[in-house]
């Protein structure tokens, strides 16, 4: 069984959209600078009315964007940042189509007594609530078999939860498309390869003397050899998330921020280029496990869509999991717009590793 719901697109020949009007644009007045009553972007399906009549989607949806129109007629999502001097910009506040915009936010609402919780929209944050792992593995192993663009946004939780082997096992089966994390997820990753701890303690949580230093040994030693991937190439980093990610050419990206240490050579400190990176994947996205990071899933969320156009079944919905043990951050994603996220309330340990075993059951009984 698929696990994504059937989507329905909005019936075009109802008379409120035949009769309005095209969309409206304005050239922007300068770079960076956008029209008054500039038309503000959902992560929802959304469509546009050209001047041919025709309603169609931009491409690289995203929320808190503006919609702007090439010179081919063709509708883009853009940051308001890289909005140039003359790009037409929509304008216009209504989302019904009134005003030549249409935000379909119920496209898959018929499916919801069907799929539950995993559903677009429907999913009440819980820590009472039962969680289907089996469905989560099924999804993960069907994004696997059909190509698909898995995106894994984790904090350093996961890697002082023990479920460091557990992402290792991930990225070596090929469930990681690509990682976003901080400098602290490869910083603690790479001490426990190098030193044997993460934040000085042992794998029992114990202290070590002079501990508060090792994680400065080992951005020390990555520094030493000039960046992640050379220092697993000389040897120094000889196992666990980020030497997988070397290994399997699985691309990351670590974004910065003011309390980091170091940071590591490969970290982006300039957000502007940190947001740059991590968009570039997010377009890309299929998928995404968000696990035991409160800024890191809230800025990557911003940047989902929440549906993406396959080639093969048309518009789906994009399938968001944010992990955490704590029901504040589940539902603050929501409530900052991420619909689409669905909330597992558990420490990452206990998820990553009952996960692995049900993909791995999910395999045998494929």
């Amino acid at each position: 069984m698929s696990a994504t719901p059937h989507y329905v697109p909005p019936d075009f020949d109802a008379s409120h959209l035949v009769q309005a009007p095209a969309a409206r644009t304005v050239p922007a007045e300068r770079d960076g600078v956008l029209p008054d009553d500039f038309f503000a972007t959902t992560n929802l399906p959304t469509y546009v009315k050209g001047a041919n009549g025709a309603w169609t989607m931009p491409r690289e949806a995203r929320m808190d964007g503006v919609l702007v129109r090439d010179p081919d007629g063709g509708w883009w999502v853009r940051e308001g940042r890289r909005v140039q001097s003359g790009d037409e910009v929509v304008v216009g506040r209504a989302e019904d189509g009134s005003q030549g915009v249409l935000v379909h936010a119920r496209g898959f609402a018929g499916d919801a007594a069907a799929h539950g919780d995993f559903h677009f929209m429907s999913s009440q944050v819980s820590r009472e609530k039962p969680i289907d792992y089996q469905h989560i593995a099924r999804m993960l192993v069907e994004e696997k078999r059909r190509g698909g663009y898995v995106l894994w946004v984790t904090g350093p939780a996961l890697v002082h939860s023990r479920a460091r082997d557990n992402m290792v096992w991930f990225i070596r089966k090929g469930y990681v498309q690509a990682l976003l994390a901080g400098n602290a997820v490869a910083v603690h990753d790479i001490e426990a390869d190098i030193v044997g701890t993460t934040l000085g303690m042992t794998g029992t949580g114990d202290p070590t003397e002079g501990g508060h230093s090792a994680h400065m040994r080992a951005i020390n030693a990555v520094r030493r050899s000039g960046s992640i991937a050379r220092a697993v190439h000389d040897g120094v980093i000889k196992g666990g998330i980020m030497h997988s990610c070397v290994v399997e050419e699985v691309p990351f990206v670590l974004a910065g921020s003011l309390r980091d240490d170091g940071p590591l050579p490969d970290v982006i400190t300039d957000m502007i280029a940190a947001q740059d990176a991590t968009r570039a994947h997010t377009k890309r996205a299929t998928m995404a496990v968000l696990i035991a990071t409160a800024l890191h899933s809230i800025a990557v969320g911003n940047m989902l869509p929440a549906y993406y156009d396959d080639p093969q079944r048309g518009i789906v919905e994009l399938p968001t999991i944010c992990v955490d043990a704590s029901e504040f951050l589940v539902s603050k994603l929501k409530d900052r717009g991420t619909h689409q996220a669905v909330g597992v309330v558990t420490n990452a340990q206990d998820f990553m590793s009952i996960l692995q075993t049900a993909v791995e059951r999910e395999v045998e009984n494929w």
